[in-house]
């Protein structure tokens, strides 16, 4: 009992030091290669492990871009360039998709009559769309017809029933 009290009190991170030296070993008696080795994981050297196949560059890209977060981004530029097989060759001729904002698909159209048909034809177009580029995020499309003269603004505009008599 008279030995404890004369030995001096160790810290509580110097104990805990001595401990994990005890259960983990002395770590600077090893070489660096020695240490090296240690961190390999096993069989990552085995011919035809895992990791070791070579992959397609098409593979690599789809791992690439879903670890980088630009799925998103690269399938709404691959839908508003395929517009042409998603609505048909005629129905492209009179369309034109504009931009993607907040998962709503704009397109403008050459005609009401177009904006109209198509329309009509939203829930073809939205399946077509989900099923091709399910990461576009696409929620909704917005068809817009060509943009008519509007005399309600501008800075010479005038409150009132619209153009009056300025045409004779």
């Amino acid at each position: 009992m008279k030995e404890m009290e004369d030995a001096p009190e160790e810290s509580e991170p110097v104990s805990v030091y001595l401990r994990f030296r005890r259960v983990f070993g002395d770590g600077s008696s090893r070489s660096a290669d020695a240490r090296k080795r240690a961190k390999k994981e096993p069989g990552s050297t085995i011919p035809f492990g895992s990791g070791r196949d070579p992959e397609g560059l098409g593979a690599v890209m789809d791992a690439v871009t879903s670890k980088l977060g630009w799925s998103s981004p690269l399938a709404r530029s691959e839908l508003l360039a395929s517009w042409l097989e998603i609505a048909g060759v005629e129905t492209a001729e009179h369309s034109t998709p504009v931009g993607i904002e907040e998962g709503v698909l704009t397109v403008k159209c050459d005609s009401t009559a177009w904006a109209t048909q198509l329309r009509l034809m939203r829930v073809q177009i939205m399946n077509r769309i989900i099923s091709r580029y399910p990461d576009a995020g696409i929620e909704s499309i917005r068809f817009e017809g060509p943009g008519a003269p509007s005399w309600k603004r501008g800075p010479r505009s005038i409150p009132g029933r619209g153009p009056r008599d300025t045409y004779g």
